[in-house]
């Protein structure tokens, strides 16, 4: 164990003995997983279990009624090409194949000027827009000649190696994408300057957000001293997994500290040794470089139930599952099919290891191509290009009984967003993050209207009928709206905000993300963060640590301990899997060891009530606190890693100021204030 992982446990078992008796875990302290892959959970492999190698299942899908094929996964032939339907917008024009050829080799030719500087134009804005410009003319006079253009223009300026130009822009791949945005997309306007920002940014700064009047989309004005329910005094469990990253493709011995891409696969090489050497041969059970194996997914769901203390017929309230199911696969590798097995093979599992109902939600790696989703109101077949994947994933989720067909139907046409009610009464909200994320390119289209999905028009009505009921709200998401500002569009972001802020703090009790692989909060406030204390402070975003390791991270879980009246929650437990112990694991013994990690009330004590909710005052609480004990800021770096030996220190005054920053910062506009550290 490294210092600082020590004296953060250390420091968590100090402030219990100090603060009186320490409050007791829910289940073990540690549990190890059982040796060898529990192979009833699939009724058949096409390559079985072994202490050696992971397994192959032949994965059925309920919902298309087919088996998959072994070379979908099949880590020795690793597929790099697939047939999946490409869309186009509609050409403007009829031209022959000779005059669309002659006229797209016109255009190459002038943007390659243009960017060489020869075209008249100076400053590298000034140049991307320019190129854009005559990059949209081609793709509306003749758009399927344009991800070859693409290819080509990327190689000819080197903007990238050739095999990764090939990659990115191919049809098959963002090359379709790319041209349905510059068809639609205000090339002259706000949308460019996304996209050029997006491309490099030393093309074009990032545009600054747009002040939008969120109050339009409010039916009603917030109440007078809206104040949220009175608790209960009954708690349940309920538990949070997010990022699983399954990787059917990992194999065991393969380079697990590969020089660049996804570790573990055959297909990769450390570039340092000499021959095809393996520097660091991939443990059965996963490594940081890696993605979750099944033998480390199926070993983190055995480890949940005697943890948690929820064994036997006993079940969790509900469990809450903030997105992300796929590998890190290069584009290339992706295909819809490979989205649709890993969807029922990693759902398939949830049903057989945790009881009560799952809500589920899209991450940006749950689509194909990888975080890509195109809002409905794109021209004629593009608005429905990505309904593929919405029919598929709702109609899993009623067929495992977590949401009803009502709720199903309603993912179906609200991109895999729904909003049920569950059988305590809570009201949960899920949202397909995509639409405002970054890397999904179809935000560069109107970007001056941050509502273009019609996303938040659904958020707010299915909160404005929460209020007018008298229901609490949990909100559910993949993408996190803010935190360092990284990840998230600032327009949208802005106004989901605004939102939480008019139906918080008596309609939404929490909000839930994933992503970043780590374990960290962020806090909203009144009056879109102006003022930051504990009297604007109104409503919590957890966001869970994966499953997966990748990168440099633990293996981890959380739980929580939710009254049954505010729907607030009054403990969060967070458990781990040492990855870097897996090298030594003698798997022929045993699986990997899943421990508890913390208690968040023992672990950042701040003379908070017992009885009192860990809701946004209380987080705030813990920020003010930090800015005087600079020991709890590196508890809050050790976790947020997962007590990983390979999480970095935040030791200095610069890093402790950007995560206190951080933490405050609930919309990316204003993470990106924050001072960088």
């Amino acid at each position: 164990m490294s210092l600082p992982i020590a004296l953060a446990a250390a420091f968590v078992l100090l402030v219990g003995l100090v603060g009186g008796q320490q409050s007791p875990i829910p289940g073990q302290s540690s549990y190890v997983v059982s040796a060898g892959f529990p192979s009833s959970i699939f009724s058949s492999y096409y390559v079985a279990p072994a202490p050696t190698q992971e397994p192959q299942p032949a994965v059925f899908d309920p919902v298309l009624n087919l088996t998959y094929p072994l070379n979908l996964t099949n880590p020795k032939t690793i597929p790099t090409a697939d047939n999946d339907p490409v869309f186009y917008p509609p050409a403007v024009a009829n031209l022959s194949n000779a005059t669309a050829a002659a006229f797209v080799n016109t255009a190459i030719a002038q943007i390659v000027e243009i960017v060489a500087g020869r075209g008249g134009i100076s400053g590298n804005c000034s140049k991307c827009v320019a190129a854009l410009n005559i990059g949209k003319v081609v793709a509306q006079v003749a758009p399927q000649s344009v991800p070859a253009a693409l290819v080509a223009l990327c190689q000819a300026t080197k903007f990238a190696s050739n095999s990764s130009c090939t990659t990115t822009y191919s049809a098959g791949s963002y090359g379709a994408i790319w041209t349905q945005i510059l068809a639609l997309a205000d090339i002259s306007g706000q949308d460019g300057l996304y996209i050029c920002n997006s491309l490099s940014s030393t093309f074009c700064p990032a545009p600054t957000t747009i002040p939008y009047n969120g109050t339009s989309l409010f039916p009603k004005p917030k109440p007078a001293n809206a104040t949220a329910p009175a608790a209960s005094g009954q708690r349940v469990k309920v538990l949070h997994l997010s990022d699983f990253h399954l990787d059917p493709r990992y194999y065991a011995s393969s380079e697990a500290n590969c020089s660049s891409s996804l570790c573990c696969r055959t297909n990769v090489v450390n570039s340092a040794e000499p021959n095809g050497s393996i520097s660091l041969p991939a443990p059965l059970y996963g490594a940081y470089k890696c993605d979750t194996p099944y033998d480390l997914g199926t070993a983190a769901l055995e480890a949940i139930a005697p943890l948690t203390g929820v064994t036997g017929n006993e079940s969790f309230a509900w469990t809450v599952y903030t997105g992300d199911l796929v590998s890190h696969d290069s584009q290339n590798q992706l295909s819809r099919a490979y989205v649709e097995y890993t969807e029922t093979s990693v759902y398939s599992m949830f049903k057989e290891f945790i009881n009560g109902p799952v809500f589920p939600v899209l991450g940006n790696h749950d689509t194909n191509p990888e975080a890509i989703d195109g809002p409905h109101s794109l021209p004629g077949p593009l608005g429905q290009q990505f309904s593929w994947n919405y029919d598929h994933v709702s109609s899993l989720w009623q067929n495992n009984g977590w949401i009803d067909a009502a709720a199903a139907n309603e993912a179906k046409l609200n991109y895999a967003a729904y909003s049920i009610k569950n059988q305590y009464g809570l009201r949960i909200i899920t949202l397909n993050t995509d639409f405002w994320y970054r890397s999904n390119y179809f935000n560069f289209i109107n970007t001056t209207d941050p509502n273009t999905s019609g996303l938040f028009t659904f958020l707010v009505q299915e909160l404005q009928a929460a209020e007018d009921a008298g229901e609490r709200v949990w909100i559910l998401g993949h993408v996190l709206s803010g935190w360092d500002g990284s990840n998230p569009l600032d327009n949208p972001t802005d106004l989901f905000y605004q939102i939480v802020d008019r139906y918080s703090p008596h309609v939404i009790a929490n909000i839930f993300f994933g992503h970043t692989h780590e374990d960290q909060v962020m806090i909203f406030y009144a009056n879109n963060g102006t003022v930051q204390n504990s009297s604007t402070a109104l409503t919590s975003g957890w966001i869970c640590p994966s499953v997966t390791p990748l990168t440099n991270l633990n293996s981890g879980f959380r739980m929580y301990e939710v009254d049954t009246g505010s729907f607030d929650i009054y403990e969060a437990y967070t458990w781990y899997a040492d990855v870097n112990s897996f090298e030594t694991l003698n798997t022929s013994a045993s699986g990997p060891t899943f421990k508890f990690e913390y208690s968040t009330r023992e672990a950042y004590p701040v003379g908070w009530p017992s009885d009192a909710p860990l809701n946004a005052t209380y987080w705030h609480a813990v920020t003010e606190a930090m800015e005087t004990n600079r020991t709890l800021i590196e508890t809050f770096n050790t976790f947020q890693g997962k007590s990983s030996i390979k999480t970095p220190n935040c030791t200095n005054d610069a890093c402790a100021a950007a995560k206190i920053c951080y933490m405050r910062s609930g919309s990316a506009p204003l993470g990106r204030q924050c001072p960088q550290g």
